[in-house]
């Protein structure tokens, strides 16, 4: 006899709400059901229960409605499959961009996987039109997912500098200083521009 196959965090957030389709759903509620159901399952609490319902959001799987509170539309789920590029929109795309990512000019020969990217995100309202298409290697591709993030935590990082400037809190002003220099050395985010 086969062992059940293990069920995943997201696994478990989509079955919940399979179950619950079109209903507008408070992410507490999933996420404790979630939780208790992992824990019988796997003997110890999730990590990051609430971060797998954004990634799902993020895959066009849930709706968000507002924040902390998300829908899963089946209808909605197939139009989204449906909008994903062909393979003859994605092979257009790379042959287009040379078979070569956009950023960094490696391709395949390089050893390099190469994905075709929606230059506006799906979830975002982007279009799978060759027009919003580029080529991405994996690297490049998973650092346009992440940028979201940094240009929130520069952003706030630029308040802090500044509020630190008006109390005239030197220490916090230096660490301020010290981490947006971090950004500009790595080239993160250089279109949110900072004033010293």
């Amino acid at each position: 006899m086969s062992k059940p196959k293990k069920k995943s965090i997201s696994d478990l957030i989509k079955e919940y709400f399979k179950a619950h389709p079109k209903q507008d759903l408070r992410h507490g509620p999933v996420v404790d059901w979630v939780e208790e159901k992992y824990l019988k399952l796997e003997g110890r609490k999730p990590r990051d229960t609430w971060r797998a319902i954004r990634k799902l959001h993020e895959e066009g799987f849930l709706i968000k409605v507002k924040k902390g509170v998300y829908r899963y539309d089946p209808d909605a789920v197939k139009q989204r499959e449906l909008d994903d590029f062909t393979p003859e929109q994605k092979e257009q795309i790379l042959k287009r961009d040379g078979y070569k990512c956009v950023i960094c000019g490696r391709g395949k020969k390089d050893g390099v996987e190469l994905h075709v990217d929606h230059i506006k995100p799906k979830y975002l309202g982007g279009k799978s039109t060759i027009e919003n298409g580029q080529t991405l290697c994996a690297q490049h591709n998973f650092i346009k997912k992440t940028l979201r993030q940094t240009e929130t935590g520069k952003k706030m990082f630029i308040r802090l500098y500044e509020l630190a400037k008006k109390e005239k809190n030197e220490e916090l002003k230096k660490f301020c200083a010290e981490v947006l220099e971090t950004y500009e050395k790595h080239n993160i985010n250089d279109h949110i521009v900072w004033k010293r």
